[in-house]
């Protein structure tokens, strides 16, 4: 994996970027005007918090910047591409700054971009689930590495980078709403466990509508997994207005009972004595006269 990204990327993750007697590719510190600067193509994040950003931009304007972002010059453009640092350059443009640190590499491929940008946010904890994920499949198609390899210069283990990816397994809605922070990673790993399309659909929503805890989700994807429990699907509101009303015409507990399809099913009447049985077959007989 090191001879893959190469001694470039060891010395920029290692916090050594700024040793330019040793590596004539990398700059000191410069300042560099925000207009010349333009993001990371291959930034892996998509969304940026704003509240956190104008926090961070409030921490600048009373500190200064702390740690300089990462660049390199395309001298075609004449411009500055963001490595790594995108939500300090972000903060800084908030704070109201014209220019800010940055250390210059003149030296950086397409690979070793893409690399840094999504490792710095996972040692960061910037990303969503599913952007991680997304990050580690960029990499190891990129790269043509193994998990293994992938995880080891993560600082993650084999088994949270195959968990990570498992995750783009779920269908597109699911993904959504784990990316929003509807529910969590955790969520989507159960999900992950019931390999029916319609189960695993009918507990995503159960999940959403009844904010189940991760540790009730696994319960639940496990008895649908072993068939203890089958999930029916929630009654239509025209289902249960039907119900109400028949209910409220016949003075008893009515029960429309369907599966999937819900135009072919039974339609239950529940009666407690004799008495309440001829007194619903007599409201049923003047409703037909």
């Amino acid at each position: 994996m090191r001879k893959a990204l190469g001694k470039g990327l060891d010395a920029l993750l290692s916090g050594n970027i700024d040793n330019s007697n040793e590596n004539p590719d990398i700059s000191a510190v410069q300042k560099i005007p925000l207009d010349k600067i333009i993001p990371n193509r291959y930034q892996p994040r998509k969304t940026f918090n704003e509240e956190s950003l104008q926090g961070l931009a409030e921490s600048i304007k009373k500190h200064g910047l702390t740690q300089p972002v990462v660049v390199v010059y395309d001298a075609g453009m004449d411009k500055y591409e963001l490595v790594v640092g995108e939500r300090r350059f972000r903060a800084s443009q908030l704070a109201g700054f014209t220019e800010i640190d940055c250390i210059v590499h003149t030296k950086l491929d397409d690979k070793q971009m893409c690399a840094l940008a999504l490792i710095e946010n996972i040692q960061r904890e910037d990303l969503n689930p599913i952007e991680t994920a997304l990050g580690y499949k960029s990499l190891m198609q990129k790269f043509m590495i193994s998990q293994t390899e992938l995880g080891e210069y993560c600082g993650k283990s084999k088994a949270a980078v195959s968990n990570s990816l498992r995750l783009l397994n779920l269908e597109p809605e699911i993904q959504e709403t784990i990316k929003n922070g509807d529910i969590s990673e955790g969520h989507g790993r159960a999900l992950l466990m019931v390999t029916d399309g319609k189960n695993r659909e009918i507990l995503f929503k159960k999940i959403l509508s009844s904010k189940m805890s991760v540790r009730q989700a696994e319960e639940a994807a496990k008895n649908i997994s072993t068939g203890a429990v089958k999930i029916k699907p929630r009654k239509t509101p025209d289902a249960l207005s039907f119900e109400s009303s028949l209910q409220e015409a016949l003075g008893t507990k009515v029960e429309l009972k369907y599966g999937e399809n819900p135009s072919k099913g039974k339609l239950v009447l529940h009666y407690n004595s004799i008495e309440e049985l001829d007194m619903m077959a007599q409201r049923l007989k003047n409703k037909m006269l």
